[in-house]
């Protein structure tokens, strides 16, 4: 994650990006005009979440969820149960890896880090790492449309990669209007959308990945009450997870005392 320092000029550098609402917008490249529209939530069921769990990346698999956590010496990835939030595994990753994004794919577990370039992958029945990976720049969020790892680095830039050579193969820009959308943090593929966290706002964009024009936009203000809300200024929303099957949706953030399961309201 950058530096709080950093998050005035960020913010200012994402406001550009998403100052109208609910209207139809072309891009500066002369591409026909998108109709972006904008949902609020509704809250299904509430859920513990461990309130020291720095949450970077999240899953929902066969009935647990999955969950990468951050900061030095606290990283981890760990199982829990969704209903009580208890840890049903875990894995500490080393003091100088600040854990970052989590996908799951034909049976194993990816997780990058943050600033080292390093990632994993772990065998998920037995949460054995059995191999790491490097790759280039920052990692921030990890998701897969089942054939490549799709990474997100803290830009409006997506990075497609190879599972099995972790290669990138392709980049696709994140803009709205024409406009780039940056600081995209926590990824999930949801119904053939990138849907992306937009770290240290309330707002989740959902993503066309062929042309990386963000179609939707999620309002998530007022999700976590302030009596529940970390007085951590990093304890922001963050985690995105899709129980294909029930098609239910969870969300969660850094530090949260809680998990949401949500529906969404078009408005």
């Amino acid at each position: 994650m950058p530096k709080l320092t950093t998050i005035c000029c960020l913010l200012a550098a994402f406001s550009t990006g998403c100052e109208t609402r609910g209207v139809e917008r072309g891009g500066s490249n002369g591409q026909a005009p998108v109709k972006v529209s904008n949902y609020s939530y509704e809250i299904i069921n509430t859920y513990p979440h461990d309130p020291a769990a720095y949450t970077q990346g999240l899953v929902y698999h066969e009935g647990s969820l999955y969950e990468s956590t951050g900061l030095n010496g606290q990283s981890s990835f760990r199982k829990i149960e969704l209903k009580t939030g208890k840890i049903l595994k875990k894995v500490e990753l080393e003091q100088q890896f600040f854990g970052e994004g989590l996908t799951l794919l034909d049976g194993r577990a990816y997780q990058i880090t943050w600033q080292t370039q390093n990632g994993f992958v772990y065998q998920l029945e037995t949460f054995q790492m059995i191999k790491t990976f490097r790759y280039l720049g920052e990692g921030w969020g990890l998701t897969h449309d089942g054939t490549s790892l799709i990474m997100s680095n803290g830009s409006n830039h997506l990075s497609y990669l190879n599972p099995g050579t972790f290669a990138t193969h392709r980049v696709v820009s994140v803009t709205d209007g024409g406009r780039p959308i940056v600081n995209l943090n926590e990824l999930e593929y949801i119904k053939g959308e990138i849907w992306a966290n937009v770290w240290m706002t309330d707002r989740i964009a959902r993503i066309d990945p062929e042309s990386g024009r963000v179609i939707a936009w999620i309002d998530l203000k007022g999700l976590l009450t302030p009596e529940d809300r970390p007085a951590d200024p990093g304890g922001v929303l963050n985690g995105i997870a899709y129980d294909r099957e029930s098609d239910r949706l969870f969300v969660t953030g850094k530090l949260w005392p809680k998990l949401f399961e949500i529906r969404l309201r078009e408005r």
